[in-house]
């Protein structure tokens, strides 16, 4: 007999299949939302925003099991925090990368929007590269590469499970951005080291530069010298920060820091975590014709910083 599915139901079934028992409906004394179980002994990804300042607070299962949890780590500059649950839980689901995703690709949201435990959503990733804003104290940041979709969100879906095809999850749901536009936070190797920073000391210490950049193209002589198709161009440098310090200026077009070829923003926020504080940091910039090279000492991020 003919199977009744389409392949594209096929597919959306399986992984809601795969990943709904899963993600867990999570709730404190300040909110609600979602989260997946991504190891064998209880740890669960959610959103910082999701969490709050609680410390604890329940999860409940799409087979009826609940229980308490507590809160292991948040990191509101990248809205990712880590709780474990204090009961058994149910088997992992499979980390992806994001790196691998496609516009136009195919991805299953799985969340409890409006308190209604296991939810599915699917569509398509509508964008990739977007930024958001993220806050901690005195401290702005925008997460890179966040993954647009249009998947149907609602509230009580952040901290859910965004996944490809394959059910495994790409991304952590974490906003509505307005209407058939939902956002996700990346899952990749710079989410993998805050995962393992929160399971570790709790929190995610980061080092600070003191740039404010955006992307841009290389002219076709500096391509061909560097062999880089991006870079990044220098739009503010924060007053005594290491980078003004450094002699970093606004309208220099980064190059490399750390040796290695910097790309677009991620490629410089993944250098800036804790083991980048207090240490030599080489830059190369492209300035008036020529390269200069200058050494910056990032310090640590901190509550009161900029």
């Amino acid at each position: 007999m003919a199977d009744p599915l389409d392949a594209y139901s096929q597919v959306v079934s399986s992984v809601a299949a795969e990943l709904l028992p899963k993600v867990a409906g999570v709730r404190t004394r300040q909110g609600s939302g979602s989260a997946v179980v991504f190891t064998a002994d209880g740890f669960l990804l959610t959103n910082a925003h999701v969490v709050g300042s609680a410390r604890s607070g329940t999860v409940a299962f799409a087979d009826g099991s609940s229980g308490d949890f507590r809160v292991i780590g948040r990191d509101p500059l990248s809205d990712l925090a880590v709780i474990r649950a204090q009961a058994a839980t149910p088997p992992p689901a499979e980390l992806g990368d994001s790196d691998e995703l496609v516009v136009g690709q195919l991805v299953v949201t799985v969340g409890n929007p409006l308190g209604l435990a296991g939810s599915v959503t699917a569509g398509v990733v509508s964008g990739l590269g977007r930024s958001l804003p993220a806050r901690s104290g005195a401290n702005m940041r925008l997460i890179e590469d966040v993954i647009q979709t249009d998947a149907a969100l609602n509230p009580g879906n952040s901290g859910g499970a965004l996944a490809d095809s394959r059910a495994r999850v790409v991304g952590v749901n974490t906003a509505v951005a307005g209407i058939g536009v939902g956002l996700a936070v990346p899952v990749n190797g710079t989410t993998r080291s805050i995962i393992a920073a929160l399971i570790r000391d709790g929190r995610v210490r980061r080092a600070f530069l003191g740039l404010v950049t955006s992307p841009a193209p290389l002219p076709e002589e500096l391509r061909r010298r560097t062999g880089q198709n991006g870079a990044l161009r220098v739009v503010e440098v924060v007053p005594e920060s290491p980078a003004h310090r450094a002699g970093l200026r606004a309208g220099d077009l980064v190059l490399s820091a750390g040796r290695t070829p910097v790309g677009d923003a991620q490629s410089l926020q993944r250098l800036m975590f804790a083991k980048a504080i207090g240490r030599p940091l080489p830059i190369t910039v492209h300035r008036n014709g020529a390269l200069v090279d200058v050494i910056a000492e990032p310090v640590e991020l901190t509550g009161t910083g900029v």
